[in-house]
């Protein structure tokens, strides 16, 4: 659910942080993208996305094709897909779709971009868009301290909510630590059907103790983001969220689940290894552990969209958009060398020069997601039903990454692979 270094098995750490990790690959930094147009629309009147219709889908693309192959074949991930969109005229395809591996052991139903799955950390990303929303509306300060809307929250055991702001809760600059890090959560199994309360999480993270640098990666910043969403709203962050994102841009596949632990709809099954070392179907999950940091149930399909939408300017005004892109270096031990943090995106450089926007999330049942937007406006989203369990994979992971967007654009387009269910 949080977004971690590559994983236990390539630094070091056990328990969830090997299965809550969101990865991208280290790369020499290269030219930001281009800042989008100034033409905006206001939040609560964000035209909606078109329902998504049938694109050309381009071949060969060799390159990604074996590289999800390497994945599902050599490191025996059970289920791979990309979704690729272009946004520029100028390129002779508009989507296409690779994918490799099934979506359900007991069917061998193959993936698809529009089966649903636990979005993990990507949900950071929605929430985040609401917060500046807000900033935006004039109706709460980025730079204003988190107690003035959470008075006496964040106060105990030398941590104190009237040195941090906003800002540095949305990026993790507020010197709090992750209640995922507490012990407990190294046995996460044991926490499978649990239902939790974000106040409940908060209190258990500021029992921890201070962790060192500047920057650290925490749910708990973001927890604490949607509890101002409440105060300031007078509604439910994910009611918030749902009516200002979600709705507006007719996302269909995304949605809370609250306490149900099952997936409505089409969905891919999710698969991690156990305590006995037994590959193990972790679908059905209560998650609201992950709150508005990370429990969204969703799809490749409106993932990409979603990040689509945000860059286009459907979601914030220019200059908060602009906030969102300033970013802090994030720590190599946490995530990887090259990564940056805006607020609620990660900014990571690819190897065919700029860089990438988004996030990714992974969840202890073993979804993981990423969305991502590139130079030239092309969209990249990713699903695994497994999370790669050695250096090896993760580098194979981050290496299809880099290929959707990297690989040169192809030179013809045949009739789409598979459409957008009804």
């Amino acid at each position: 659910m949080a977004l971690f270094p590559l994983s236990s098995t390539t630094r070091g750490r056990a328990g969830v942080t090997a299965l809550l990790a969101a990865l991208v690959m280290p790369v020499t930094p290269a030219a930001a993208l281009p800042a989008p147009a100034p033409q905006q629309v206001a939040p609560q009147q964000a035209a909606p996305l078109p329902a998504a219709r049938p694109h050309p889908v381009c071949e060969p693309h060799a390159e990604l094709r074996q590289a999800l192959r390497t994945l599902t074949g050599r490191d025996r991930i059970t289920g791979a897909v990309v979704l690729v969109r272009n946004t520029n005229a100028a390129e002779p395809c508009g989507s296409w779709t690779g994918r490799a591996g099934t979506a359900d052991l007991s069917s061998g139903r193959p993936m698809n971009a529009t089966d649903r799955l636990r979005a993990g950390s990507v949900t950071k990303t929605f929430t985040a868009t609401v917060v500046l929303q807000l900033a935006a509306e004039h109706r709460l300060a980025l730079d204003a301290p988190v107690d003035r809307y959470l008075p006496g929250l964040v106060r105990r055991n030398g941590y104190d909510g009237r040195h941090i702001t906003v800002r540095q809760l949305l990026r993790h600059t507020s010197g709090l630590p992750d209640y995922l890090d507490a012990p407990e959560w190294e046995h996460f199994e044991r926490l499978r059907y649990r239902h939790f309360e974000p106040r409940e999480l908060v209190a258990r993270a500021l029992d921890l103790p201070r962790p060192s640098g500047v920057w650290h990666y925490a749910t708990t910043n973001y927890l604490l983001a949607g509890m101002i969403i409440r105060e300031v709203t007078g509604h439910a962050p994910e009611a918030e969220i749902t009516r200002r994102v979600i709705r507006p841009l007719g996302l269909g596949d995304t949605y809370w689940p609250g306490d149900e632990i099952r997936i409505r709809g089409p969905h891919s099954r999710s698969y991690f290894t156990a305590e006995d070392g037994r590959l193990t179907d972790g679908t059905a999950w209560n998650t609201t552990f992950g709150g508005v940091g990370g429990a969204l149930v969703s799809s490749p399909d409106d993932l990409s969209r979603f990040i689509s939408a945000l860059f286009g300017g459907r979601l914030l005004p220019a200059a908060q958009l602009a906030e969102m892109r300033r970013t802090v270096a994030a720590d190599p031990d946490r995530l990887w060398p090259g990564a940056r943090y805006g607020l609620g995106l990660i900014s990571s450089p690819l190897r065919c020069g700029g860089r990438w926007w988004g996030h990714a999330g992974t969840v202890p049942g073993g979804h993981r997601a990423l969305t991502a937007v590139g130079p030239g406006g092309r969209t990249v989203a990713v699903a695994l039903n497994e999370v790669p369990a050695t250096f090896r994979a993760e580098e194979d992971f981050l290496d299809v990454v880099q290929t959707a967007f990297c690989e040169d654009p192809p030179s013809r387009a045949t009739p789409p692979i598979e459409g957008k269910r009804q």
